[in-house]
């Protein structure tokens, strides 16, 4: 579905130019969940910024990211402008700094489909006629106001044209449908309210739902349930998963929490200042962590099944970017470093299949 190949990120600040990226390599499959984990300050959110093309201005992005054979990192703005329309969606970790506070959550959500009518107008009435016949098999409705919607459908696909109510009634409808969908009680009150009168999970269900809406091809979760207690984001994260399923996207999970990387991913990539340095299948990994930074990040995560165990953390900090450390960037705080660490770049290499390590301990 989507594959990154060399993805380099600087930031050009007043103090230098920071690396924040080193050649990221990753893939995407169709219908999985990718978990992209690893401490602050190593690239996760910055990986999915430069996808969904939102990197600030003072960034200046290399190498390629292939979406439906194109390499968006060439796109002009106006095309990236309309690939997060059709086919990328974000999700961010602090629903309230990206809903606006002054319009309801129901306009937030049809606001694209609406203006963007010539884009969304055909799954805007497609999904209209499968709303109709689902009526009609459950007897919800009369037969006769069926047939007239179902009229009137009929000539706006035969004038290939929707009026801006005809689109506005659609998008609500859908909107209404998006919000049964993340699981939020009464759609048709949420859809008249404000962000400040729902709670912290019903926020991040209503962008959820906004990023759905327009049934992207690739979902980027940025922490999503960071904020959020415990319940809320076991809840929030079986939604993921059901929500996966039923719109056939692909999702890449930004966390730094392996027990969120657990419950929901279906593989792994492990970042480490900038670069990917070990991806496998979420089993594999667990049960065979390669690289000391993932036995490292491994052995500090606290188990009930061994509360005897002394949990161990790694030593030292996170580089400057602005002066990473050269050959394996993870070398100073490796205990199994060597003299060839210093001075070489380990590439990616596929140790087992499907699993691969950036580590000269292996190949």
């Amino acid at each position: 579905m989507l594959e990154v190949k060399d993805l380099r990120v600087v930031f050009h600040t007043y103090a230098g130019e920071v690396k924040a990226l080193d050649g990221v390599n990753l893939t995407l499959n169709r219908r999985e969940i990718l978990g992209l984990v690893g401490e602050s300050g190593c690239g996760k959110s910055v990986t999915a910024l430069a996808i969904a093309g939102l990197l600030p201005e003072n960034a200046s992005a290399n190498g390629q990211i292939i979406l439906d054979g194109r390499n968006l990192l060439t796109l002009s703005r106006e095309e990236m402008r309309q690939a997060r329309l059709k086919d990328i969606a974000v999700v961010f970790q602090d629903p309230m700094t990206y809903l606006n506070p002054v319009f309801q959550v129901g306009f937030q959500i049809t606001e694209a489909l609406i203006s963007e009518k010539q884009v969304y107008e055909g799954q805007l009435i497609n999904q209209r006629v499968q709303e109709l016949q689902e009526d009609q098999m459950r007897g919800d409705r009369d037969s006769q106001e069926l047939e007239i919607d179902r009229a009137k459908l009929q000539h706006s696909v035969e004038s290939g044209k929707l009026s801006r109510g005809e689109a506005k009634g659609l998008a609500r409808q859908v909107a209404l449908q998006y919000l049964k969908l993340v699981q939020l009680p009464e759609p048709e009150r949420i859809f008249k309210m404000y962000p400040f009168e729902l709670s912290g999970g019903m926020r991040q269900r209503a962008m959820i739902a906004m990023a759905l809406v327009r049934r992207p091809k690739v979902l980027l979760a940025d922490e999503i349930s960071t904020a959020l207690d415990v319940t809320v984001q076991a809840q929030i994260l079986a939604l993921l998963k059901e929500l996966r399923d039923r719109i056939d996207a692909s999702v890449i999970l930004v966390t730094h929490d392996l027990a969120v990387v657990s419950e929901v991913c279906d593989r792994v990539a492990v970042m480490y200042a900038g670069n990917v340095v070990e991806v496998a299948e979420l089993r594999e990994l667990f049960a065979n962590p390669m690289h000391p930074y993932t036995q490292g990040l491994m052995a500090a995560v606290p188990r009930p099944d061994r509360s005897s165990v002394k949990l161990q953390s790694i030593k030292g900090s996170v580089p400057d970017l602005i002066y990473p450390p050269s050959g394996c960037r993870f070398h100073p705080r490796c205990p199994k470093a060597f003299a060839s660490c210093p001075s070489t770049k380990p590439p990616l290499i596929e140790v087992q299949k499907g699993h691969g390590v950036e580590c000269l301990l292996y190949g």
